[in-house]
């Protein structure tokens, strides 16, 4: 198949803002494809060359593209770089550029789709010496054999920036839909496969209503829905229900098959090598010839054994070099609350009660090593208060409720688990700095930098780009805010913008952590636009650093009466 095919449905879908149409395009284009090109269509429909477990990066950056870009066009970095800070995106940069060119002297070879596929792959594997010019060739090979519409898609494939407007919901439609598939087989088939590319296979082989786990796989989690309080939690998951330590740490799929274990996080990343202790401990107190556990990972301090949160051992993940330093300075103790797999049988359809009666059974408690979660099943809301009270107390998060006939449903938040937590009170933070947006967004400012009072001046607590909507209508809007900010910039560098601290915006967030980046020592983690407050409040009413520190420290102690 050609490229130019794909091109041409590539302008289709960002010509089009109807899901349903966006559906109708890609099922039409996929019954076309071959068995061969399939896989490769459905990761570059979704500006990947990757499924999404695959941890591999294609490594490649706005400079090198522009260096691509320079290689193929002949024109100069310099030019081509002041052309992007007029557009704001590359792929339409180089489609204006060969768009001057005599077409003759681009095209030399109609490029394949598996022609693309492979050269942006290959991206992911060059390391080392030499690696950048190589990577720069291979993308500049690709430009010169490319029309004008081809070479802006090939550019946005490369940078995972396609804007086109397809999400993982539009191509599981279109799957179905090509292929006759029911729409709950297929959801349930990528939550377990994680690849779109294999369902797109299995559901044209009429394959995709019988899906298994794979131990070694990483899949979907089951999520919780947050509530605002125990009446509410009981509503919504029944009574009696199962009550569990919502914990501070971080969620880890746990793969036992033999003697090898595979850890996996919630957004599918393998921390085998990061947790290399935790394999022993596995093998030693779970018994069982091959499951898939979900659990918690919590850290402690070695010394006090008092649990850390989250962001101490957070430093553990991503951990390449004095691993075992790591693993002695910030031991984890791991909290099994489910069982998705034993022994050759898939457990997702067993009910709650069956699957934590199994834990109990295969699990043995070690002290600060592993344990079954801290449980307690009941439907009176008083000792529910109570529970959740302790559970603050121990330095936890609050309580996960669990409905005792839930099946386990991999990546969807139903009212089988319900979370509560504290509710913390929203902040009034000052703009001190942005970004200037790209794509739909050039020309007005994004990822808005907050800023907390401390005497004289503001210190960074955080950066912000949600709850801004595209139109004011809908509430404030990033033109919106462009419009209050611009004649407020200080200097320039680059994309990023230094803002005289004026307008005060009202934020909401998760929670507040510790933070070695911002200069006010904390984070706010996904703060959320509430409302503009510059109208009724001056830069000089907002928060202060002494308000963050004492909602940090406060933020677990907050009990129910």
């Amino acid at each position: 198949m050609y490229y130019s095919e794909l091109a041409k449905i590539y302008s289709e879908l960002e010509g089009s803002n109807k899901r349903l149409d966006k559906i109708e395009i890609i099922s039409n284009f996929l019954k076309k494809c071959n068995n061969d090109d399939l896989s490769r269509v459905i990761y570059l429909i979704q500006g990947k060359v990757f499924p999404h477990y695959d941890e591999r990066k294609i490594g490649m950056g706005s400079r090198l593209i522009l260096k691509a870009i320079g290689k193929a066009t002949g024109v100069s970095e310099i030019d081509v770089e002041k052309k992007w800070k007029t557009k704001g995106d590359l792929g339409e940069v180089v489609e204006d550029l060969i768009s001057n060119k005599k077409q003759a002297t681009l095209i030399s070879t109609k490029l394949t789709v598996k022609k693309v596929f492979e050269n942006i792959t290959n991206l992911a594997k060059l390391e080392g010496k030499g690696a950048v010019g190589k990577k720069v060739g291979l993308v500049a090979e690709l430009l010169i054999s490319s029309g004008k519409n081809e070479a802006r898609f090939i550019v946005r494939t490369v940078l995972e920036d396609l804007r086109i407007g397809v999400a993982d919901g539009v191509i599981r439609d279109s799957i179905a839909k090509a292929y006759d598939a029911d729409v709950k087989n297929v959801e349930r088939a990528f939550d377990i496969l994680l690849d779109f590319g294999e369902v797109a296979r299995r559901s044209k082989d009429k394959e995709v209503g019988n899906m298994k786990l794979k131990v070694g796989k990483p899949m979907r989690l089951m999520l919780a829905i947050k509530v605002e309080d125990v009446k509410a939690a009981f509503e919504a998951v029944g009574k009696p229900a199962l009550l569990e330590y919502k914990l501070d740490g971080f969620r880890v799929g746990i793969h036992k098959k033999g003697s090898e274990i595979s850890l996996f996080t919630r957004k599918m990343e393998n921390i085998t090598k990061q947790f290399k202790e935790v394999a022993g401990i596995i093998k030693k107190y779970v018994k069982c010839k091959e499951c898939i556990l979900d659990s918690e990972f919590v850290g402690y301090n070695p010394k006090s054994k008092r649990y850390l949160p989250f962001q101490n051992i957070s430093q553990r993940i991503r951990r390449k070099y004095e691993i075992e330093k790591m693993a002695k300075k910030f031991p984890v103790e791991i909290n099994v609350f489910d069982i998705l797999h034993y022994n050759g049988k898939d457990m997702l359809n067993k009910t709650q009660t069956k699957r934590r009666n199994l834990i109990e059974k295969i699990v043995k408690h070690e002290k600060h090593k592993i344990k079954v979660t801290d449980s307690l099943i009941t439907d009176d809301e008083k000792e529910a208060k109570v529970f959740f009270n302790e559970s603050l107390k121990k330095g936890n998060e609050g309580l996960i409720f669990k409905k005792l006939d839930a099946m386990y449903q991999p990546g969807r938040r139903v009212e089988g688990w319900v979370k509560l937590k504290t509710t913390l009170e929203p902040l009034d933070l000052v703009i001190i700095g942005a970004e200037w947006g790209t794509g739909k967004r050039v020309g007005v400012l994004s990822s808005f930098v907050l800023g907390c009072s401390s005497g004289n001046e503001f210190l960074e607590c955080g950066m912000l780009g949600t709850g801004i909507k595209e139109k004011s209508k809908n509430g404030v809007s990033f033109k919106e805010l462009t419009r209050l900010l611009k004649p407020l910039i200080i200097s320039e560098k680059g994309r990023s913008v230094k803002i005289k601290p004026d307008v005060v915006i009202q934020v909401n967030y998760e929670e507040i952590q510790k933070s070695p980046t911002y200069s006010s020592g904390y984070a706010l983690r996904f703060p959320r636009l509430q409302m503009l407050r510059s109208m009724e409040k001056n830069p000089k009413d907002a928060n202060t650093l002494g308000d963050i520190t004492r909602l940090y420290k406060s933020q677990k102690k907050t009990s129910i009466q």
